[in-house]
């Protein structure tokens, strides 16, 4: 355990219009961008960051739309966005939720400053004029 999960550090962030606010434990399993088509049109940019927190960690409030799209792979993506301003704000997968884990659209959140992704997925679908840093872990799928 790390010493911020043991000092019970905690985020928080919602959607634009602020109808759906959520908080979780800190800091992320995982910090990732995906770059898959899927996720570029979700986003309506280039690629998406996310942040991976344990489900059972994350409160939130609100009510949420879900549209279950078919992703890349082929594996179902629910992806979960306020019904008022469309703002996405999570995404759920089977292989995520079988590990216990909910991804957290980063641009939510109400301080992503600190963040640096680690780990790019689906890098074969990335935009030729998006540089990835050195040193990150690229993922041609997931």
């Amino acid at each position: 355990m790390s010493e911020a999960e043991a000092a019970g550090e905690r985020r928080s962030g919602g959607c634009l219009c602020g109808s759906v606010r959520y908080e979780t434990s800190w800091p992320p399993l995982l910090t990732g961008v995906c770059h898959c088509r899927h996720c570029q049109k979700q986003a309506g940019t280039a690629f998406s960051v996310l942040v991976a927190v344990p489900f059972a960690a994350l409160e939130r409030s609100g009510d949420l739309t879900v549209y279950e799209d078919g992703s890349e792979s082929g594996n179902p993506v629910m992806r979960k966005f306020c019904g008022k301003c469309g703002s996405p704000v999570f995404s759920e997968t089977p292989d995520g939720m079988a590990q216990g884990m909910i991804f957290i659209k980063a641009g939510t959140l109400d301080n992503p400053d600190e963040l640096e992704p680690t780990v790019h997925f689906w890098t074969q679908s990335k935009q030729n004029w998006v540089t990835i840093p050195q040193g990150a872990v690229l993922l041609e799928k997931q």
